[in-house]
């Protein structure tokens, strides 16, 4: 009895916690042309971070602002979102074809890869949303 009911404790705990990790941003695994696929199917922008694995604000952005529920409600209903490492793989050239030249930068882009907002700098949970909502405000009027 104590058994099974530490089990069905245990599978609770563990679902708990798989939805909070849920709850942020949903950064998919995707090369870039195949993020813009999927957000011309998704009829939504893309949403790029470019970091480096050594930028302080990079990995506070990771930590305390991607997660939160309410940053992962904005971008996960407007966005196709995705992270690419400046220095390693694709995230060399993404970084030299849109001039990433600091860290983090954020790109937002149309389904055809075209450059329509672009940000650098981090910021607290409430501030980021506001000024990447203005960028897409500003994406969707051209």
């Amino acid at each position: 009895m104590k058994k099974g009911l530490l089990c069905i404790f245990a599978l609770l705990a563990i679902t708990l916690v798989s939805a909070q990790e849920k709850q942020g941003i949903d950064f998919r695994n995707l090369n870039l042309s195949a993020l813009c696929q999927k957000a011309e199917a998704e009829k939504k922008l893309v949403f790029v971070d470019v970091y480096a694995s050594w930028c302080g604000p990079c990995k506070a952005m990771e930590a305390n602002v991607y997660p939160q529920k309410k940053v992962g409600d904005y971008f996960n209903k407007y966005f196709v979102s995705a992270k690419y490492d400046a220095e390693k793989g694709e995230g060399i050239e993404v970084a030299r074809k849109y001039h990433v030249t600091a860290y983090p930068t954020y790109l937002l882009l149309d389904a055809e890869g075209k450059l329509v907002g672009k940000m650098v700098g981090g910021s607290p949970a409430d501030d980021f949303i506001r000024k990447i909502e203005l960028l897409r405000q500003k994406a969707l009027q051209q």
